[in-house]
């Protein structure tokens, strides 16, 4: 079988740690899977690994209006979690949509910094990590996912049901299969050390090895 994509640049990272705020611990957006203290420990684990690695840390918060039931400006869920206020970063940026490009100046800090790999890692999987994989991957950055050091929530709405374990899962397949390298944070931390680059999968190879899956 065809062999993943590798890229084959030495990678100017820099580490993206999405809305680590309290609104997804105390508030009403609860982080289910991976168990979110895990999550949190790993999200620990990698901003020391770039500080000590010398990987820049763009820091993003969600901002809604006050009366907002969910990331009120001002209000302690919207603060950032000490996981992240604890630790030092380079760059702290306030966003209202989902990827953090959208009405920010993170693609002016990026080209400032010649960062051309985003290390995501922070909430959610499946909306605002995502809207920013995304968006990263077309606008022709290389993309890596720490899988252990983000996390989702389940959802039920007219669509069906979905459990966290679910969506994280799928998502971060489908991450793998085309728009960055999924790993966990030890297996990034190893990489960084090394001054290596993580391996990523494209459409076919993911789907010829789903076709063979033994649940398929």
């Amino acid at each position: 079988m065809t062999t993943p994509i590798s890229i084959p640049t030495t990678p100017k990272r820099a580490l993206i740690v999405i809305d680590v705020q309290n609104e997804y611990f105390t508030g009403n957006m609860l982080i289910e899977y991976p168990d979110p203290q895990l999550s949190l420990h790993h999200i620990g684990l990698a901003m020391d690994a770039a500080k000590a690695a010398g990987i820049p840390i763009l820091v993003i918060q969600h901002s809604a209006p006050e009366n907002s039931p969910i990331f009120a400006r001002g209000s302690t869920n919207w603060e950032l979690h000490t996981t992240v206020t604890s630790r030092p970063y380079d760059h702290l940026i306030e966003k209202s949509m989902a990827s953090i490009f959208v009405g920010t100046d993170a693609k002016q800090w990026l080209e400032k910094n010649h960062i051309d790999t985003l290390t995501i890692v922070g909430y959610m999987t499946h909306n605002c990590n995502a809207s920013t994989i995304y968006q990263a991957a077309h606008d022709a950055y290389q993309v890596e996912i720490l899988s252990d050091a983000t996390g989702a929530l389940p959802y039920e709405n007219n669509a069906g049901y979905a459990s966290a374990e679910e969506i994280h899962r799928a998502f971060n397949v489908v991450f793998q299969s085309n728009f960055g390298a999924v790993s966990s944070t030890a297996e990034w931390i190893t990489v960084i050390n090394a001054g290596g680059v993580l391996e990523r999968s494209n459409v076919l190879v993911s789907h010829l090895a789903g076709r063979v899956h033994p649940s398929a």
